[in-house]
């Protein structure tokens, strides 16, 4: 007995012994890794400007994910903004002589794209050139790397060109069947975001919306590609519509691509438009070594502040998406920071929780007392997305941003048929006529759902209000375009729920203009966190549990998953998009 105990321990100290080690070891390779990305960077002289398949163009500090199931991801993170003071800087750089787009997908929002494909334009009145290669390249890849001047393809490669298309899930049927109540009130009969659990097909208003919306999106999109690859629109939907880019001898047929060659073919190309010899090295920087090669020029005096708000509005003081008492802090001290001349607020978001769009919505307003304010949508400003852009001076849309969507929803799903069918049932005892208004097995009585809908109706009124201010408008005009509505940034321009199509650049520039500031320089916010930070910051079992499923079952797979599951849709009042729309699929 007593060796016994003698193995258990000696495996337990082991076992201990072990993880300490690679505990040890794991941190050294963070701080490793830390060290190296803080090198200084030259740049050499004939060197090309390559966006490549690591480049993952984010928009907010608070975009980036990394954890223990992460560790072999080798992408690396740039804000959109600091790529296109890259792109702009290259321009007159004279050891770049060109940018060659070398991505088969890319992950980057249809905005972040314009964007880009609009710095890569301005870029080429330089006289430099742009090249790009692909072999089975995506949707998104192809928009980019078709601004360039001449667009090669693997002989065995392809480019999914098939226009844009969204699907829709509905889960009335699959509740009905298992006995699951959902208890919906909405206002706004184009608040789709609670569609999926009152219906099992889409409705007339939901369906009119998405097709204008897509329609709207791939107008823009299909002509700046149709315009760079000179070919007739006509014959560039037929085109896309018979997938004909699928195919690399039917690309290059009906102009897609210019040449069919191999990566190595493209390389020596490379070397013969810069006078390189075959024996000699081509200088190739990526787009995260060129911004490291001028990050820390001299940043003193007086400065425009970026405030970026990526993802879902919720309450509480977490650090990814946007989270209420976070950002109140946030705000807060850009107010009393005497450096900072006037701030933009970057949304990308499709909304979230009412309640914490509304406590943001109060502090920018203090702080647009103090400095100026500008406002710049990416992808998504939508709900309360939206909401909180409205203490702004002026808004800047980009014309493919997805906008309003103004209304507002309340979700309260029960179970008590499927509880009753298998042997559960509760009863309730209480104090007051309604201390138990809302049970996961009692379902909601009809009071409860009387002051649900007062709250819907109150928060909408409020949303509208907020927005007649900030539009000039009157409550009868935005709700002819509310009612939960998602508009293009093009219609949200026509419409009047925006100021300007422009860039974040757009609206930093006019943002340091309107504060009479002539010599500053740009800051952004929430300041990046460390590796441990954003390894150990959520480090509890159910994030950890979280995570483990996603990688399991695809990052789409689990959006839907959390569409049924999700605790935050319970018990409160939501100004939330319905649905997220992505350039390509993959």
């Amino acid at each position: 007995m007593r060796s016994f105990f003698k193995n258990v321990l000696a495996n337990i100290v082991a076992i201990i012994i072990l993880c300490a080690v690679f505990f040890i070891f794991f941190i050294m390779m963070l701080v490793f890794s830390s060290m190296g990305s803080d090198k200084s960077v030259t740049v050499k002289k004939n060197s090309v400007l390559t966006i490549n398949l690591k480049t993952n163009i984010i928009d907010s500090p608070t975009e980036e994910q990394m954890d223990l199931f992460g560790l072999g991801n080798q992408n690396k993170n740039v804000l959109l903004y600091d790529v296109l003071e890259a792109i702009n800087k290259a321009k007159t750089d004279d050891n770049i002589k060109g940018i060659s787009i070398e991505t088969d997908d890319l992950n980057a929002g249809l905005t972040q794209i314009d964007d880009l494909r609009n710095a890569i334009e301005d870029f080429k009145k330089s006289g430099k050139f742009v090249y790009a290669y692909g072999n089975g390249v995506s949707q998104s890849a192809y928009y980019l790397g078709s601004v360039a001047d001449q667009y090669y393809l693997h002989p065995a490669g392809g480019i999914e060109l098939k226009g844009l298309s969204t699907e829709v899930t509905f889960f009335k049927d699959f509740a009905d069947k298992y006995g699951i109540g959902i208890e919906v009130i909405r206002h706004g009969k184009f608040k789709s975001a609670v569609e999926p659990f009152l219906r099992n097909d889409i409705s007339p208003e939901n369906k009119e919306q998405l097709s204008t919306l897509l329609n709207d999106l791939w107008k823009n999109t299909s002509y700046k590609m149709a315009a760079s690859r000179k070919i007739d629109t006509a014959q560039f939907r037929t085109v896309v519509d018979s997938l004909y880019g699928m195919i690399p001898e039917q690309g290059l047929k009906y102009k897609l691509a210019d040449k069919l060659i191999q990566k190595s073919e493209y390389e020596d190309l490379l070397k013969t438009k810069l006078n390189v010899k075959d024996k000699e090295k081509l200088n190739k920087i990526s787009l995260t070594n060129y911004i490291s090669s001028f990050a820390d020029e001299d940043q003193s005096g007086e400065k425009v502040a970026v405030l970026y708000a990526s993802g879902s509005i919720n309450n509480g003081d977490e650090y990814n998406d946007i989270h209420s008492e976070k950002y109140v802090k946030y705000i807060k001290k850009l107010q009393e920071d005497d450096k900072v001349k006037a701030v933009v607020f970057r949304i990308n978001s499709p909304g979230g929780s009412a309640n914490a769009s509304d406590e943001i919505l109060f502090e920018l307003q203090q702080l647009k007392k103090i400095k100026p304010l500008i406002v710049s949508f990416g992808d998504y400003a939508a709900s309360g997305g939206y909401y909180v852009a409205m203490a702004a001076d002026k808004i800047y849309s980009e014309p493919n941003t997805l906008t309003g969507s103004i209304g507002v929803f309340g979700v309260l799903p029960y179970y008590k048929d499927i509880a009753n069918k298998n042997g559960i049932r509760a009863d309730v005892v209480a104090t007051n006529a309604n201390s138990m208004y809302y049970s996961g097995l009692n379902g909601v009585t009809p009071y409860g759902v009387n002051m649900m809908t007062k709250s819907v109706e109150g928060t909408y009124k409020r949303f509208v209000h907020f927005v007649t201010q900030n539009r000039k408008k009157t409550f009868e005009q935005i709700d002819n375009v509310g009612g939960g509505r998602v508009w293009s940034g093009v219609r949200a321009k026509e419409i009047g729920l925006v100021d300007e199509l422009g860039t974040l650049n757009d609206a930093v520039k006019f943002a340091a203009q309107k504060a009479g500031v002539k010599s500053y320089y740009v800051e952004s916010y929430p300041k990046r966190i460390t590796p441990f930070e954003q390894i150990f910051k959520d480090l509890n079992e159910e994030d950890v549990s979280a995570r483990i499923i996603k990688n399991k079952i695809g990052k789409s797979n689990y959006e839907i998953l959390q569409q049924i599951t999700d605790k935050k849709l319970q018990s409160e009042v939501k100004m939330e998009m319905p649905y997220q729309i992505r350039i390509t699929t993959n």
